[in-house]
C-alpha cells in the first residue's frame, strides 16, 4: 500500500476510533472559539464543559501535562464567564482594547523564557518525545487564554501560530483528528479577528460621540 495510502487510513481509522465524549468535547471546543468570535457569553459554558471532558480523557491517556493544561482552562473558562459578566454593566464595561508593541514584546520574550524552561523539564524529567514544541503551545495557550479573557484584540493573531504550531506538534505525534479541530481553530481565529476588530471599531465610535 502506498504511504498516503496508509496514511490516509491511518486518519479514517483515527475517526472511527473517536469516543462519544471526545466527539463532544471537540465540538463544544469549535462552539467555544465560534461564540467567543461573536463576543458570546456562552463561549466560556462551552469552553468549561470541554475541558473538563478533556481534563478526564487525557488524565486517563497518561498525558499528564494535557490534562494539567486543560484543568487551567476550566478556571479561565469561569473567570472569562465573570469577567465578561461584568460588560452588561455598564459602570464595569469590558470592551475590546489592544496592546502596544512594548507589551507584545514582554509578553512573546516571557512566552519564550518559560518555554524553553518547561522544555528542559519535559526533556529530563518527563522524556517527551517533542519537549520544546510542547511547551512552546502550551505555555503561549496559558498566556494567550489570559488575553482572550481580557478580550485583548491580538489575542487572535497569537491564536494564529499557536494552532500552527499545535497542528506540528499532532502530526508528528500522530493526533490526526486533533488537528481537523485545530485547522478548524485556523479558520475561526481569522473570523475572531476579523469581526473584533468590527465590534472594536463599534465601540470605540460610540465612547467618540
Amino acid at each position: 500500500m502506498p504511504a498516503n495510502d496508509s496514511l490516509l487510513q491511518t486518519i479514517f481509522d483515527s475517526f472511527l476510533a473517536l469516543s462519544g465524549w471526545e466527539t463532544l468535547a471537540a465540538s463544544l471546543g469549535i462552539l467555544y472559539v465560534i461564540l467567543a468570535a461573536r463576543e458570546s457569553i456562552w463561549c466560556w459554558p462551552a469552553a468549561f464543559i470541554s475541558t473538563v471532558i478533556y481534563t478526564v480523557l487525557f488524565w486517563e491517556g497518561q498525558l499528564p501535562m494535557q490534562a494539567l493544561l486543560n484543568f487551567y482552562y476550566m478556571a479561565m473558562a469561569v473567570y472569562g464567564f465573570m469577567l465578561w459578566r461584568r460588560h452588561d454593566d455598564k459602570k464595569d464595561d469590558l470592551a475590546i482594547s489592544t496592546r502596544p508593541v512594548q507589551f507584545h514584546i514582554r509578553f512573546i520574550l516571557a512566552g519564550a523564557v518559560l518555554s524553553v524552561l518547561t522544555g528542559l523539564y519535559l526533556e529530563n524529567v518527563v522524556q517527551s518525545r517533542l519537549p520544546y514544541l510542547d511547551a512552546v503551545v502550551t505555555v503561549f495557550s496559558v498566556m494567550n487564554t489570559y488575553l482572550m479573557a481580557r478580550k485583548v484584540l491580538e489575542n487572535w493573531l497569537y491564536w494564529l501560530v499557536i494552532d500552527t504550531a499545535a497542528i506540528a506538534l499532532y502530526w508528528q505525534t500522530g493526533y490526526y483528528v486533533t488537528i481537523v479541530m485545530f485547522a478548524v481553530y485556523l479558520v475561526l481565529a481569522v473570523v475572531g479577528y476579523l469581526s473584533w476588530i468590527k465590534l472594536h471599531s463599534e465601540e470605540s465610535r460610540k465612547t467618540t460621540t
